[in-house]
């Protein structure tokens, strides 16, 4: 079968970068998948057929004139954030980081908030899984600790997300976000009895801001209402996965 490629099968990251700095994400089409994974999803861990997501990811690094395939992490909804750099072994993490030209920092979301980072000097790029129990464990303060300059020589990407009208969670999720952020109402809005929004956006937004970084860009697309574009594990259940990619040419 062959792919059905448009032009909107790759939206780049929209901020001021080096030129030899790239980064977007992937929507779900152009791909091989077959439904309910279609088209282009890029996660092998969701039960697509092994085939198609191999040749998706293939289609992907051609497509983009990749000398190599992504660095695929295995996500744990967690807080490690690995130097690509150093690192030997099975990529368990929910983050990368890197100073290597051509190594290509990648994670997978459906709902879940990207964010890319660079210094100023595009030097220095890493890329950030973030969900509520991520973004509890503190996974942007230690996203940031790997970069060499200071926070605020940084500018941060974030892409599409589940906006907090279609994300209701319960009092513990509230909670835990309330430890990094100090505050209950940073990114919540109530919707009921023991049920707030969550804006996941916000909440990294707030702690971006907290460490020094101002220069954001990014969070306006909601995955949940926008099905067309993106895959939502909120609103479909079984789907598949689109990816965030930064690296240094």
């Amino acid at each position: 079968m062959s792919p059905k490629i448009n032009s909107i099968a790759w939206l780049p990251a929209q901020w001021k970068v080096p030129a030899h700095i790239h980064a977007g994400i992937t929507t779900r089409s152009g791909g091989y998948s077959v439904t309910p994974y279609d088209a282009l999803n890029l996660a092998d861990h969701v039960g697509d057929n092994p085939e198609c997501v191999g040749q998706n990811r293939e289609l992907l690094r051609r497509w983009l004139g990749l000398e190599c395939q992504p660095s695929w992490l295995i996500q744990q909804h967690g807080s490690r954030v690995i130097k690509l750099d150093e690192f030997q072994g099975p990529l368990r993490a929910d983050g990368a980081y890197t100073t290597q030209p051509r190594r290509i920092c990648a994670v997978l979301t459906a709902d879940c908030l990207p964010l890319l980072l660079c210094d100023r000097r595009g030097t220095q790029v890493a890329a950030v899984h973030i969900g509520w129990r991520g973004f509890s464990k503190n996974i942007i303060a230690g996203a940031i600790s790997m970069f060499s300059c200071r926070a605020d020589e940084l500018q941060a990407w974030m892409g599409p997300a589940i906006s907090g009208a279609k994300y209701q969670v319960g009092p513990e999720v509230r909670a835990a976000c309330q430890q990094i952020t100090g505050n209950p109402d940073v990114g919540f809005r109530a919707a009921g009895p023991c049920r707030w929004q969550a804006d996941l956006a916000v909440l990294a937004r707030s702690q971006l801001n907290a460490h020094g970084i101002m220069n954001i860009h990014g969070g306006e697309h909601c995955t949940y209402t926008e099905s067309g574009l993106f895959y939502s594990y909120r609103r479909d259940g079984l789907t598949g996965r689109m990816a965030s990619l930064i690296w240094i040419e």
